[in-house]
């Protein structure tokens, strides 16, 4: 039997009552990931210029 394209997928539901659910939460999830990016974020460029500094003041010392 040929499947209407139309036709309701109830293979998806669980999807669409998952972004229901996650639409009524409101942005506590969204401002998680952005304040988790934003320390990683954050540890990454410390390390990246602190890196940079050490780099610096060796070739200070050796040269």
């Amino acid at each position: 039997m040929a499947m209407n394209p139309m036709e309701h997928n109830t293979g998806a539901d669980w999807l669409v009552e998952a972004a229901r659910a996650a639409g009524d939460q409101g942005p506590g999830n969204l401002l998680r990931i952005v304040l988790i990016v934003m320390v990683v974020g954050c540890a990454l460029a410390g390390w990246f210029l602190l890196r940079g500094y050490r780099r610096d003041a060796d070739e200070d010392r050796n040269g």
